[in-house]
């Protein structure tokens, strides 16, 4: 069960116009999606955004308590903003507040706290910092945006045109939230609460929005999203809301069906949630936009720490899972999460841990240090690892990591891959060129034609090699760009190329 959150004072709003804001997104993808509704809000009502530390009048702060580093993060980084705006208003939100807002008040008692569940009025309580009357259509159970295109009259293009503004690259879409694994080191579901989806109709509208925006990529994104019903589960009279049980392999169905986008990505999925149903839509309508990569959460590849985790697979099972995706997605990239030093993993499991991954051939690897989280049922078990031997552990997996990246890199040596350009390789040197990531997910460097900007943009690219400058990139030359897909693109329909001017 989530702990309600502490009663925490509205502030009043500020006597001077906010005209300048900044904000700082700490945590997971999640967060960058509510983080990005904010920021067009604010871009929409004319408020400028200021580089996060700057002064600004509002400063939003949205927090991150995975582990006790993020805690920490998060604290410095209200600190921060209330020492840069000593007069601004200032909003912090997200996991931190959830399950230890009473800390955040003492360290700003300003500052207006609000916790993950009263996180669907948030962009309310901006409306309201602002001097506005909040938008009578904010849907109280849907994602922070979902109401944006019609905030006081504002029609879907302005936000459209305003939001390609902010971001040419991805947008981050949220599907679903919260969790109800209760994995034995995971404070998570105390700051999300258990599952919750989005109905479709409010995801597909989000994805039109991104799409007319100029996003050239659509990344679904949760905490779970794996568990993703259609928005069964979201509280609500079902009736009004006609909603109905559809997995996420139906919604990644109707996404292709009904919008013209150009590449889908998961941000994480959980291997047993890898199904044959969501590999027949990756690979079937989804063929060429439902891109070749997926992060698949492992955490340890010791079957003895795994059950001591609360993990739903034991090795073999997630070996099997890494294997039928192979057989379905050839090329694919995988990507894994692994907890170094977890309680009770002595060296014998570390080292089958580690031969594990080798094993798998991965094409990146996250790595995370052990952090005791409060509440949590490892904090209680013997065998917990010394600092010193979980930081030895942790090196030990990055030099893992750096590894697979690097040999995955090397595979698209002499071939082609289609790249969205995110940004420029040093913007202190125009000639280093621009970087962008490929279909499987692999840094690509190559020039600029004429030194133009290329964010945004998605080139066909032939690739030469690993890149000299960073062994887990590759470089390469743009042979075309391709165009961007018209308003009126048929859903499904590649799209055209055209050839760079000599």
């Amino acid at each position: 069960m989530t702990e309600p959150s502490p009663a925490f004072p509205l502030p009043a709003v500020p006597s001077r116009p906010i005209r300048r804001a900044a904000i700082t997104n700490l945590g997971c993808k999640v967060n960058q999606s509510e983080m990005d509704a904010v920021e067009r809000l604010l871009r929409v009502r004319g408020v400028e955004i200021a580089e996060d530390g700057a002064t600004a009048d509002l400063h939003v702060v949205n927090t991150c308590t995975v582990t006790a580093v993020a805690d920490d993060k998060s604290r410095k980084a209200v600190r921060r903003a209330r020492r840069a705006s000593p007069d601004a208003a200032v909003i912090v939100t997200g996991c931190s507040v959830q399950v230890g807002g009473a800390t955040l008040a003492a360290v700003d008692p300003a500052a207006r706290l609000v916790a993950n569940e009263e996180k669907d009025g948030l962009l309310a309580e901006v409306e309201r910092l602002l001097g506005m009357p909040a938008a009578a259509n904010h849907a109280p159970h849907g994602p922070l945006d979902a109401a944006l295109p019609t905030l006081a009259g504002v029609e879907v293009e302005g936000v459209a045109d305003d939001r390609a503004r902010i971001d040419r690259t991805r947008a981050y879409v949220k599907v679903q939230d919260g969790c109800s694994f209760h994995c034995t080191y995971c404070i998570i579901p105390r700051a999300r609460g258990p599952e919750r989806s989005l109905p479709p109709e409010v995801v597909l509208a989000d994805v039109r929005r991104a799409l007319a925006a100029g996003h050239r990529e659509i990344v679904l994104t949760g905490i779970n999203i794996g568990t993703y019903d259609g928005g069964w589960s979201e509280p609500g009279p079902r009736g009004t809301h006609a909603r109905a049980a559809l997995s996420l392999a139906g919604l990644v169905r109707r996404i292709l069906a009904e919008t013209a986008v150009e590449r889908i990505r998961l941000s994480s999925i959980e291997p047993q949630h890898v199904d044959d149903a969501l590999l027949d839509a990756w690979t079937g309508a989804g063929a060429g936009r439902c891109l070749p990569h997926l992060h698949l959460p492992l955490q340890s590849g010791d079957d003895g720490v795994l059950r001591r985790m609360g993990r739903r697979y034991d090795t073999a099972g997630y070996a099997r899972v890494v294997e039928r995706i192979r057989a379905a997605i050839p090329g694919v990239a995988i990507h894994a999460d692994v907890i170094a030093g977890f309680p009770t993993e002595d060296d014998a499991a570390f080292a089958r841990s580690l031969a594990f991954v080798r094993g798998l051939d991965l094409a990146g690897l996250h790595v995370f240090r052990y952090s005791a989280r409060p509440g949590t049922p490892a904090t209680r078990m013997e065998g917990q690892v010394a600092e010193a031997v979980r930081r030895e552990r942790a090196a030990a997996l990055l030099a893992e990591a750096a590894a697979a990246r690097a040999r995955f890199a090397a595979r698209a040596s002499g071939g082609r891959r289609i790249v969205l350009f995110e940004a420029p390789a040093d913007p202190a040197d125009p000639g280093a060129g621009w970087l962008g990531h490929a279909e499987d997910y692999v840094l690509i460097r190559t020039a600029a034609p004429d030194g133009r900007s290329l964010e945004g943009e998605v080139g066909v690219v032939a690739v030469g090699g690993p890149d000299p400058q960073d062994g887990g990139r590759a470089v390469g030359r743009i042979e075309r760009l391709v165009s961007r897909p018209a308003g009126g693109a048929i859903a499904g329909r590649p799209p055209p190329v055209v050839l760079l001017p000599a």
